[in-house]
């Protein structure tokens, strides 16, 4: 793993917005300004893209994105291809706010969402809300996806009663020392919920934007989305 731009810690940060890409390079631009726009004088953020493995332009369509008027992004770089949940822990391993907020790379995520996710977590009545999730109440997602996200979602809230609808979503904001505390496994960003409930800690679930993907490729497919994630359950 190999880091860009090193800056020297910044305690007085809000959060920090942790994007795990993989040959995204046509999405880190669009995605960069769209972070910049919904956060930049509301709150002391960084922007964190792990670049996991990519082969594509992905660690130049960033550093480019830095030049072009946004000096809170940081690149931090996978030598190989670790997987999404890896790429997740790097980020907030290296950020350096109390709150994380992530997304995934590929735009479906609308970073809009991320002030409202934030606002839940910062201002909640109970002392116990660490994990706020997003849920996406209207997919735009082909079907196939949307199937198998839905008998994934089933199975895994039938077997952990996490009362969580959506914990596949890739936007969600949440508190950076208690998912340092946590065990590290393949997938785990999809058991976050569970994850911090048995910790003793509240989830809660807000409605989020969901978009069409526009540009490049998705790396989920139905072993890698559905059945992995059930597997995944028994551990």
């Amino acid at each position: 793993m190999t880091s860009s731009n090193p800056i020297a810690p910044a305690p007085g940060l809000d959060v920090s917005v942790v994007i795990p890409v993989c040959n995204e390079q046509d999405n880190v631009l669009p995605l960069a300004r769209e972070i910049h726009a919904a956060l930049e004088g509301r709150y002391r953020y960084e922007t964190i893209f792990v670049d996991d493995g990519s082969t594509d332009g992905t660690a130049e369509a960033v550093r480019a994105a830095r030049r072009a008027g946004m000096p809170e992004i940081r690149l931090i770089r996978h030598s190989v291809r670790s997987g999404q949940s890896a790429a997740v822990a790097t980020g907030v391993r290296e950020a350096r706010a109390p709150w994380i907020a992530t997304l995934d790379g590929d735009g479906q995520n609308d970073p809009g969402d991320i002030p409202n996710l934030l606002d839940a977590a910062r201002t909640a009545a109970s002392p116990r809300l660490r994990l706020v999730m997003g849920n996406r109440t209207t997919r735009r997602d082909t079907w196939l996806r949307r199937l198998s996200s839905r008998v994934a979602n089933g199975v895994r809230g039938w077997m952990l009663k996490d009362g969580t609808p959506d914990t596949g979503c890739g936007i969600k904001v949440f508190d950076r020392a208690v998912f340092m505390d946590m065990p590290r496994f393949n997938h785990m960003h999809r058991f976050m919920p569970a994850l911090y409930q048995r910790e003793g800690y509240e989830v809660v679930s807000v409605p989020v934007n969901h978009r069409e993907r526009t540009r490049g490729k998705s790396k989920y497919g139905l072993h890698n989305r559905l059945w992995v994630g059930i597997v995944d359950l028994f551990g």
